[in-house]
């Protein structure tokens, strides 16, 4: 089994990890503000049989991308852990294809991330704009990626999915991989039906998948009902074939043992059937990250 979603770091990498705490959708995260590295990882995921892991960027400065990329590859060469990187790049400029060029030469390379999140809540917001995803320079650099046999994770809300599909529309040799199952963070009943809403556009998108990761995000615990709905209606939309489990570790962390996380997953899918466990848990992650 693959967890398609965590994270590694030194603290002294991370601008954000360094001072006083700064606005963070997850709330609070004192308690890792300090290191945590690939043993501490390893440690957390034993017992749960998962075998391979997706690294994905923790906003180093962004002069450093390359570094980050480095040193996670670096790390892999040690421990053979984590298997695959999701790096960070600048598509917002001009160009993007030197930054690609130079993350290029790290082997476990498999896709980018820039979060174009942003939300009227400042707690959530942290794109520049809202509107990102239209733009004709992001479609531009993003679409640059089939070029390196490269995917790129999306992070929006649902009232930017929208915008979202126009991007994936725009780069049909690209990946999609949507972030957290769109990040919901209004369990109304208005904004579920938004969440839905967009949802639904960005899986008429064939070249769109979904991780199925960091539900504990908005109410800063580990709820298994909660976790079984988002499953289960995610799943419902995509298809099981085109959701992967994320474990979004250290920031669950926050609030839960990797152990209490994974089985509120692994019951949550289980009425999936074992097939479609499969998928969420191995097939899917397995297909697009090449692991």
């Amino acid at each position: 089994m693959i967890d398609a979603h965590h994270h590694i770091w030194r603290q002294r990498d991370l601008p954000w990890l360094m001072g006083p705490e700064q606005p963070r959708i997850f709330g609070p995260y004192g308690s890792i503000r300090r290191d945590y590295l690939i043993d501490e990882y390893l440690d957390d995921l034993k017992g749960t049989g998962i075998t391979k892991s997706v690294y994905v960027q923790t906003n180093w400065a962004v002069d450093r991308f390359e570094d980050e990329a480095a040193w996670v590859q670096s790390v892999a060469d040690e421990a053979g852990w984590p298997h695959a990187i999701v790096a960070y790049a600048d598509f917002t400029r001009e160009d993007v294809r030197p930054q690609l060029d130079r993350l290029a030469k790290y082997p476990l390379m498999r896709g980018v991330r820039q979060q174009l999140h942003s939300h009227e809540n400042a707690l959530y917001r942290f794109a520049s704009r809202p509107d990102l995803a239209t733009d004709p320079r992001v479609q531009r650099n993003v679409a640059a990626l089939a070029d390196y046999g490269w995917s790129f994770d999306l992070q929006v809300f649902a009232d930017q999915m929208e915008g979202a599909a126009s991007l994936a529309a725009a780069c049909p040799g690209v990946t999609f991989v949507l972030q957290h199952a769109g990040m919901l963070e209004d369990v109304s009943d208005a904004g579920r039906r938004a969440w839905r809403a967009g949802m639904e556009r960005l899986a008429a998108e064939p070249n769109v998948v979904t991780k199925l990761s960091a539900f504990g995000t908005f109410i800063h615990r580990n709820d298994p009902a909660f976790v079984a709905e988002m499953i289960q209606a995610t799943a419902g939309i995509f298809g099981a074939e085109r959701c992967m489990f994320g474990s979004n570790f250290p920031i669950e962390k926050i609030w839960c043992r990797y152990e209490d996380l994974f089985a509120a997953f692994r019951a949550g899918a289980e009425p999936l059937g074992q097939k479609a466990c499969d998928a969420i848990f191995n097939d899917t992650a397995a297909r697009v990250y090449r692991l």
